[in-house]
């Protein structure tokens, strides 16, 4: 196993990587609000709704974390001819995949779960799914498009969520054609009955699903690699990662090879999806060239990562990068965020109650004025962004010679400050775009704009978000520090 710096390498690379994925598609809803009362016309709690969230599962949420991780994606999968099929195309396309055939089936619905919270207390979950194997016709559609997709792939995941993709007919030819091809498959189980995953090279059972597949006890470490050695035995699997929660992972090779990996999560508040994203990075992980007990502890380290966030998340290859350095996600270097995981970072602020605030600017030189806008900023709301004007677009604002410090180096400035939660860099003139995709609940600015004259205001007071006009503190610029500087040197 390579040393836990030798990694990082892998994971940049992970962009090479092509996988296939075929399984259960599933929707994902997710109501948010509050409790405040008790309905009067039941015994239950009336849960007043303030935001809604869809996002792909399943198998949906396996392609999520390997997008998220940088590798290029095929998937297939069915769907129904319904409202919720056809949101299930446009979140994957929102996710970049556009060259997939999804099967469309006439006589099944697609499989949606709508979750409803208050806080982060799950209250209920409803299901509308159709469960029934694929008939012959589809059946023979999805093998059609999963082996033409086969040549431009390093890896296949068969993320089988037992809604009838993966027939057992279907999940067998996939994995012949896999291994004719010459390519690894990976295979995210369901049920007790493995026979259907024979030969395939890595399974990843957690240790309730080991258990039941097996009929064995898998409490101790002896008897999860006694488990795992009798899956081997019988269905001739390449190895078996088994991840245990609070224990970590187990992985066995066929060869005998054995790696206990101790858990890498600090804080668990949610394990939805953390399977997903255990059977994403490691294929991944193989897919891009890495060996399988280096891609094992990847994987562990992604699955820490996820337990930590709320819902079906995505861990990021930053997010990975860092926990190789073992950084916490408070220090400095952790604050600087791309788009994306800066979304998943306020999604989980906001159910905890916290209030979003927004600010901008270039901070070419740092100076006491913008320390004062930045800690009233902070004051005025629960957590603090910054978008970071980047270097192209203060060249544009400012003119030559400017910025004076990289963006880089800016935002490294910006990340160590208390008052300051999460730092991006924006490279339009303007920070619209962002304030629309951040949606800030306090959007702040310096006192000597009005309202009416501070770029996003529009947008966040149609929300029901406010506009604070911060102090200034007299006598400070970056500009006119910059002349004086240049004054003294003349």
């Amino acid at each position: 196993m390579s040393p836990r710096a030798n990694l990082i390498s892998l994971v940049e690379s992970l962009g090479s990587a092509k996988i296939l994925c075929v399984g259960d598609v599933i929707l994902d809803h997710f109501h948010y609000g509050s409790v405040g009362r008790i309905s009067p016309e039941a015994p239950i709690p009336v849960l007043k709704l303030e935001r809604e969230a869809t996002m792909l599962g399943g198998a949906g949420n396996v392609v999520r974390n390997l997008v998220g991780l940088g590798a290029s994606v095929r998937f297939i999968t069915v769907i129904g001819r319904d409202n919720n099929g056809g949101e299930v195309e446009r979140l994957i396309a929102e996710e970049g995949i556009t060259d997939l055939p999804l099967v469309d089936d006439g006589g099944r619905r697609t499989s949606a779960k709508s979750r409803y919270l208050a806080g982060t207390q799950q209250m209920l979950r409803t299901d509308q799914e159709t469960v029934f194997p694929l008939s012959d016709e589809m059946e023979a559609k999805l093998l059609a498009a999963a082996k033409q997709a086969l040549s431009d792939c390093d890896a296949v995941i068969l993320s089988d969520y037992a809604k009838g993709v993966l027939t057992e007919n279907a999940t067998q030819q996939l994995i012949k054609a896999a291994k004719e091809d010459t390519k690894t498959v990976i295979v995210d189980p369901k049920g007790t009955d493995y026979s259907r995953y024979r030969g395939a090279d890595v399974i990843t059972p957690n240790q309730h699903e080991l258990a039941e597949a097996t009929s064995m006890a898998t409490g101790s470490d002896e008897e999860v690699t006694l488990a795992a050695q009798s899956l081997i035995d019988q269905y001739d699997f390449g190895a078996v990662l088994a991840t245990r929660s609070k224990d970590g992972m187990a992985l066995l090779c066929r060869d005998g090879s054995l790696y206990h990996l101790k858990t890498e999560a600090r804080d668990v508040f949610d394990v939805s999806g953390a399977g997903d994203t255990v059977v994403a990075t490691l294929s991944a992980a193989l897919g891009a060239g890495g060996e399988l007990e280096d891609a094992a502890t990847l994987a562990n380290i992604a699955a820490g990562i996820v337990v930590g966030k709320v819902g079906t998340a995505v861990a990021f290859a930053a997010d990975v990068i860092a926990g190789l350095h073992h950084q916490d996600r408070d220090n400095a270097e952790a604050k600087v965020m791309a788009l994306k995981p800066a979304l998943e970072q306020i999604d989980r602020w906001r159910r905890s109650g916290l209030t979003v605030g927004f600010t901008n600017g270039c901070f070419d030189l740092l100076h006491p004025g913008h320390i004062s806008l930045l800690s009233q900023a902070r004051e005025a709301s629960g957590k603090l962004i910054v978008g970071l004007n980047s270097d192209t677009s203060v060249k544009l604002l400012k003119g030559e010679g400017r910025p004076i410090q990289t963006e880089a180096a800016r935002a490294a400035v910006l990340a160590s400050l208390a008052s300051v939660d999460l730092v991006i860099i924006f490279s339009e003139q303007t920070p619209l775009k962002l304030i629309e995709e951040l949606r800030p609940d306090v959007l702040i600015k310096g006192a000597d704009y009005s309202v009416d004259k501070v770029v996003g205001a529009d947008i966040v007071k149609s929300y029901g978000g406010r506009i604070v006009l911060a102090e200034l503190a007299p006598g400070h610029s970056t500009t006119n520090t910059i002349a004086k500087l240049t004054a003294d040197k003349t």
